[in-house]
């Protein structure tokens, strides 16, 4: 990355490409999170059952069963999301895994294209920026080899970060929307570009009917009940996944983690706040959307390693080192145990 510039736009880009390409055609990478896509498509499909309502041990009987981790879960998922992996219940398991893995290949190649275009907006060296998204480990391993929609999500809200630079407010939070629609963790990043927005009334439309849009197409198939899934992944939040930061601070104290999850919460409920503060008081929104995501990498105790494409594309334009070499460090830390050697 440092030496990205000398390497010339076709070293890098070619670099980019091959190894997504790569982790592309690979099969399924140390999660089997992918079956779970498919399972919940076939539940709605082959078996006329609302996966935010059924979990997948309602129809053990379906040939991708075996290969789902999370049997007794429902659908953490947007609707949008959901919706979109209906057409893949159609296919045998194997052709729906590798539909899945080339989406999530093109939308990740798409994502670090888009960063490129945005960091040269920016003022920051457009080489630099892709490299830093498109050759991360833990993004071709676990979001492309995953493969994970978190990519899908930061993609849409990546977009709506672009349309707001561009003083296209209705696009961007039609944009945002739609990355709500993949997956609820992408809207952290909304409210500053809402703060940074030229004309916010616009982008507030942009939301609200982009949201509308998206409750009157999940309507028919789930009701209200896709809402269900914002509450799970807030009771992800009282669970503890290895290498996060509470569980560290446990580890190390031998506090209760119920406290030490709540006094984390906290202090990001407060820098959450500055954050926003700092931005309506006129500064950069982008670089305050990027601290936000790795704020909240740091607060959750339930990390795993393909959250970390929530906050870097963000970080990768913040034009602000720390942030960047902080994100490094983050995925630093995941490396040991999350890619074993």
């Amino acid at each position: 990355m440092a030496r990205a510039p000398s390497l010339g736009r076709r070293f890098v880009w070619g670099a980019i490409l091959v190894l997504i390409c790569l982790f592309t055609l690979l099969p399924p990478l140390l999660s089997h999170d992918v079956y779970s896509y498919i399972d919940y498509a076939r539940l709605g499909v082959k078996h006329g059952l609302d996966p935010y309502v059924n979990r997948p041990s309602a129809a053990p009987a379906d040939p991708v069963f075996a290969e789902v981790d999370w049997t007794g879960a429902t659908s953490v998922y947007g609707p949008l999301f959901t919706l979109g992996t209906y057409p893949l219940a159609w296919l045998s398991v194997g052709a729906a895994v590798v539909a899945l893995k080339v989406l999530v290949g093109a939308t990740t190649l798409a994502l670090v294209a888009l960063v490129a275009r945005l960091a040269a907006a920016r003022g920051v060296d457009p080489l630099r920026a892709a490299a830093f998204v498109g050759l991360n480990p833990l993004v071709l391993v676990h979001v492309v080899g995953g493969p994970h929609n978190d990519g899908i999500a930061m993609l849409c809200a990546m977009l709506g970060v672009g349309a707001t630079l561009a003083a296209e407010e209705l696009g961007g939070g039609l944009a945002f929307a739609a990355a709500v629609g993949v997956k609820a963790s992408a809207a952290f990043a909304a409210p500053f570009a809402l703060l940074g927005a030229r004309r916010r009334a616009r982008f507030v439309l942009g939301g609200l009917a982009g949201l509308a849009v998206l409750v009157l197409v999940s309507w028919p198939a789930f009701g209200t009940h896709w809402l269900s899934a914002l509450d799970i992944a807030n009771r992800n939040l009282t669970r503890t996944s290895h290498m996060s930061l509470p569980r560290e601070l446990y580890r190390l104290t031998g506090l209760e983690q119920g406290l030490i999850r709540a006094w984390v919460l906290g202090i990001y409920g407060v820098f959450f706040a500055y954050l926003l503060f700092w931005t309506w008081r006129g500064g950069d929104w982008v670089r305050a959307a990027g601290w936000a995501g790795v704020g909240l990498l740091l607060a959750t105790s339930w990390l795993l390693p393909w959250y970390l494409i929530w906050a870097l594309p963000l970080a990768a334009i913040s034009r602000d080192r720390s942030l960047q070499l902080l994100v490094l460090a983050i995925t630093a830390t995941q490396l040991g145990t999350r890619i074993p050697l």
